[in-house]
């Protein structure tokens, strides 16, 4: 694809003309990053505005999965040193809450380990949330609780929250090979009964788990086409025990152009920084640049994350408002 090319695509992308697969392909091989950074960022500016979203999370419950993600330090199958517990007290979950709301995060999610939880499981942390509202109630709140049903993803919406978060993970061509124990449909499944329910939906994936930047660009049209509005990329961090713990890093250029492609790929969305943010915080900056609009803020589940304080001033730095 030429310059001139590109140009008229983006001006077709903003005028409500949805990118094909064909010509995404073409960004791969587009030579000048820069120029292609910022055609994105024209498209995030243009349709999303200067607004960056900040959500965070708590790993809720953690270890003891009985899956065999094999990106994921919380399996069972795996030998990690990753912590093991039921569930974190209230008062702590409630702590945390009250502190991002005053530092001016957006929303909060509580994050537990394994495929599914029982019905005493959901029942507690409905509890949860409700206190949640209650104790901070600025903050708006996400669940990230596995492949439940309809009926639990309901009781979520009455507790109050009004997100739901649940990863496709990867490309539908490559998940097969990174998990066993269940499908990508399962997800899809989680994913449309949430938005039936009146859940508006976070998903995403990891890249550098093996996948090809074509695989990456299934996986943006397979959340397209979910109408997913919240894409979450995260890094792979290889996990000490975990079969991919010997994963090549990905290159600065292929991270870069990934977001790059995800933000032509999916216009409205916020595409968010996620998990393995200590493994591209060098180039933080220039994806604010290239299309951004959103992240994770804090401590990343089983991996240190960043200090929402920092967040704050590079993404202000950075021209967003946050408000």
């Amino acid at each position: 694809m030429k310059k001139e090319a590109l140009k008229r695509k983006v001006d077709e992308i903003i005028n409500g003309q949805m990118i094909q697969v064909e010509e995404a392909l073409e960004l791969v091989k587009y030579e000048n990053l820069h120029e292609l950074s910022a055609y994105a960022n024209t498209i995030r500016e243009t349709l999303c505005g200067n607004h960056f979203d900040l959500c965070s999370i708590t790993n809720a419950r953690s270890g003891l999965c009985g899956e065999d993600c094999k990106w994921c330090s919380q399996s069972i199958h795996f030998n990690t040193k990753v912590p093991q517990y039921e569930f974190i007290p209230l008062e702590q979950v409630v702590k945390e809450a009250k502190t991002l709301e005053q530092q001016g995060v957006h929303r909060h999610s509580l994050v537990t380990s394994g495929k599914a939880l029982n019905k005493s499981n959901i029942k507690h942390l409905i509890g949860t949330y409700k206190v949640l509202k209650r104790e901070a109630p600025k903050l708006k709140y996400c669940a990230s609780l596995g492949l439940i049903d309809k009926t639990a993803l309901q009781s979520l919406v009455e507790a109050g929250v009004d997100h739901y978060h649940c990863n496709l993970e990867t490309a539908p061509s490559h998940f097969h090979t990174l998990c066993s124990s269940h499908t990508i449909e399962d997800k899809k499944r989680t994913i449309q009964a949430a938005q039936e329910v009146g859940l508006k939906v976070c998903s995403g994936g990891i890249i550098g788990m093996g996948e090809t930047m074509e695989q990456r660009i299934e996986m943006a049209f397979a959340l397209r086409e979910l109408g997913i509005k919240s894409i979450p990329i995260n890094i792979l961090m290889p996990i000490e025990g975990t079969p991919l713990e010997g994963c090549k890093p990905l290159t600065d250029e292929e991270v870069i152009r990934t977001f790059i492609i995800f933000r032509f790929i999916n216009p409205n969305a916020n595409i968010r920084l996620a998990g393995g943010r200590c493994e591209i915080k060098h180039v933080e900056e220039r994806l604010l640049a290239a299309g951004v609009n959103a992240s994770i803020v804090g401590d990343l589940l089983t991996t240190m994350g960043s200090s929402v304080d920092e967040d704050l001033k590079m993404v202000q730095s950075a021209g967003f408002n946050i408000k």
